[in-house]
């Protein structure tokens, strides 16, 4: 593991969802003890995306923006919301000068699937009829986000190719959760990860999809053709359970003709670049901004 990394590990909490109402508030007060992120140079707005139910977002709109990207945020489907991705969408946001509409998706268990996927897929469609507004090409929407939130992007790339939705120029796929089945070698085999593990990845499929069925909207691992698919970034952390269905996620769109950068972290572990001072999470954190202002650019992989 990487050094740096390494001198936190005993302030990681050990969680095992098994209250997730808990897990929730004590995830929000860590994030509420973070020091605020610098939005000097950008509009930070929220609003509310009309739907069934209606969305909350947070728009965050950098100076001379280029393209937009429909971010949602990570904590297992069961915890965050636009407070607590605050730091990172506003890092988003500056490190690509794109407009980031940053999503305050249902959680479960209140809320299973498909409420979260319904979520983001009304803003997607909203994104796109509200470019205009937002100063954005509607050629230049992507999808993407941390964990489940990246899982959640994938989906909703496959839902709008699927429905011939609104168009998606590229999914930023940061450490995503893929695959319900938990048969690859890291979902076996990293039983004791910080942060993420084995055990707790079970407890967050029991608590998203519950008895609904195996679909690809819930598990894009499971999707059976991956072509017709956006270009995407997808980043992995060594030590991750979810590490390998993010790298065979990105190796089968290869393989349906889809242009891919796949970035694989060493030393690293799930949700470590929140370690801010260490070098290798400030490399991440940059090269995801960096990404995403070339996509807009429209310099795909």
């Amino acid at each position: 593991m990487d050094p740096e990394l390494e001198a936190f590990l005993p302030l990681f909490p050990k969680d095992d969802l098994a209250d997730p109402f808990t897990s929730r508030k004590e995830f929000a007060e860590r994030a509420a003890a973070k020091p605020a992120p610098d939005i000097a140079g950008m509009e930070v707005e929220d609003r509310v995306v009309p739907a069934d139910p209606d969305v909350p977002v947070r728009i965050y709109r950098p100076d001379q923006a280029q393209g937009a990207i429909v971010w949602l945020h990570g904590g297992g489907f069961v915890m965050g919301d636009v407070d607590t991705e605050h730091p990172w969408a506003a890092r988003v946001a500056d490190g690509s000068g794109a407009v980031v509409i940053s999503v305050d998706y249902r959680l479960a268990p209140e809320h299973r699937f498909p409420a979260a996927l319904d979520d983001a897929y009304a803003v997607l469609t909203w994104t796109a009829e509200h470019a205009a507004e937002l100063g954005v090409d509607p050629g230049q929407i992507a999808v993407g986000g941390h964990s489940a939130g990246a899982g959640l992007a994938a989906a909703v790339a496959l839902r709008a190719r699927d429905e011939q939705g609104p168009p998606i120029s590229f999914q930023l796929l940061n450490e995503p959760g893929l695959d319900d089945r938990l048969d690859t070698w890291s979902a076996r085999n990293f039983t004791d990860t910080p942060w993420l593990y084995r055990d707790k990845l079970a407890a967050i499929w029991r608590l998203y999809r519950d008895s609904a069925p195996a679909t690809p909207y819930a598990a894009p691992a499971r999707a059976a053709d991956l072509s017709g698919l956006p270009p995407a970034y997808i980043a992995t952390g060594e030590f991750d359970p979810l590490r390998d269905e993010g790298i065979g996620y990105a190796l089968r769109l290869l393989q349906a003709g889809v242009q891919v950068e796949l970035h694989q972290w060493p030393g690293t572990f799930h949700g470590s670049q929140a370690i801010l001072s260490a070098e290798v999470s400030q490399r991440q954190i940059a090269e995801l901004g960096a990404t995403l202002r070339r996509a807009m650019a429209g310099q795909t992989p």
